[in-house]
């Protein structure tokens, strides 16, 4: 019998970087990570596509790489979204099923998810997921899944997650510029938050902030659902851009500094910040570095804050607040988040998941990861042999796909 393989792709594209990961997974459900890599971007501002051919060429060069590391073509993938236009709205639908002894169904499931849609999303908006958060049949409510149960009216209040149709059309034809089909578009912090959280902290509550480049994504969990999701368009680049015009450098010493000498704890210092470039040295006040950082982060997490208040959900969360993405590199950053927030906060970072998954376990493959994790669940991860040239894709009512819903 020959060896066959089925492999799944995440591609977070980001207004700063891409990012891909290609799971292996066997006929166990067993995931490995086969290939992995990372390139600048180029033609995004604030997480929207803003030039077609930088994201294409950032991807295209990412990905030779990639499938030189893990032998596998990409011709398609899940690929983040991200952007102020996407967010969440909780709608609620109603169909009658039939008569009282129908048994409800996946069907009946589909139709009461389309009337939750329907006339409740504008029409210039792109429908990404539609949660829902509980089920009503025949007036009993509290129902988590009636698949199975008899009714003859099906109720249901959903978390729609929604995003603008022409950044969505135009991240699609950016991938298409590198051959790569957009099989379904995630956002952002919904993929790390796959990858990132437990199934207890999104049971008890808890919300995971991805700091990327140019965004800063919040998505709430609480009874194991999403609650809220919104996107700031501020992120870690913003603190950079601030020190090269105070500082009087380019962007690229800046994020040195930034990475290298500025701490969370933002404690006072009377010891210079020295920089050497060429035979140049650059001296710097280190409580005057802070100051910047310490102003440009106040104003992200003020925001952020605003964004927990919306929700109802400001110092709420038992299990506190996970963050990831780039901008979770700098030190101590959990250590401002906490203040400013006034809650517990941690670094989230990707679980281990066998081949060479410990170079990526970090906050900044969050995203990959999960995008990559939800190919797996969905039943799109494609099937490859030896001989490297993809033949078809798992369906997702045989046993291997069983097999992966209980594995993930």
């Amino acid at each position: 019998m020959s060896e066959v393989s089925h492999y799944a792709v995440g591609l977070d594209v980001g207004t700063e970087n891409v990012r891909a990961v290609v799971l292996s997974v066997d006929d166990e459900g067993a995931a490995s990570v086969v290939g992995f890599g990372e390139a600048p971007n180029a033609g995004m501002r604030k997480g929207v596509v803003a030039n077609l051919a930088g994201p294409a060429e950032a991807i295209d060069k990412m990905l030779a790489e990639v499938e030189r590391m893990s032998g596998y073509e990409v011709n398609s993938a899940y690929i983040s979204i991200n952007g102020s236009s996407v967010m969440s709205a909780k709608t609620n639908g109603m169909i009658a099923v039939g008569a009282d002894n129908h048994e409800i169904n996946n069907s009946d499931l589909d139709r009461v998810e389309d009337s939750a849609v329907t006339g409740r999303i504008p029409p210039n908006r792109d429908v990404l997921m539609v949660l829902p958060l509980e089920y009503a049949l025949d007036g009993q409510t509290g129902i988590k899944d009636p698949i199975g149960m008899t009714g003859a009216r099906l109720e249901i209040k959903a978390n729609v997650i929604s995003a603008l149709t022409p950044n969505c059309a135009n991240l699609k034809k950016a991938a298409s510029g590198a051959n790569v089909e957009a099989t379904r578009l995630i956002p952002s912090v919904m993929a790390a938050a796959k990858a990132v959280l437990s199934e207890r902290q999104m049971e008890n509550g808890v919300a995971l902030i991805d700091m990327g480049a140019a965004t800063t994504s919040v998505a709430v969990f609480e009874e194991g659902d999403l609650q809220y999701l919104g996107v700031i368009p501020m992120g870690s680049n913003n603190v950079t851009n601030d020190f090269a015009i105070v500082l009087q450098i380019d962007t690229e010493e800046a994020e040195d500094i930034k990475l290298r000498f500025v701490s969370g704890a933002f404690e006072d210092s009377d010891k210079d910040i020295i920089v050497k470039r060429g035979r140049e040295e650059m001296v710097f006040s280190r409580n005057e570095v802070n100051d910047i950082v310490q102003a440009r982060l106040g104003e992200i997490y003020e925001e952020v804050r605003k964004l927990l208040k919306a929700a109802h959900y400001d110092r709420k969360l038992p299990e506190g607040i996970v963050l990831v993405g780039g901008g979770a590199k700098m030190r101590d950053i959990e250590v401002f988040a906490k203040e400013a927030l006034e809650t517990a906060v941690k670094i989230g970072a990707p679980s281990k998941l066998g081949g060479v998954s410990d170079t990526i376990c970090k906050p900044n493959y969050a995203a990959a990861v999960g995008l990559a994790l939800f190919a797996v669940q969905d039943g799109e991860a494609a099937v490859q042999g030896k001989s490297g040239h993809k033949t078809k894709k798992a369906g997702a009512k045989g046993g291997f796909i069983k097999k992966l819903f209980k594995k993930f």
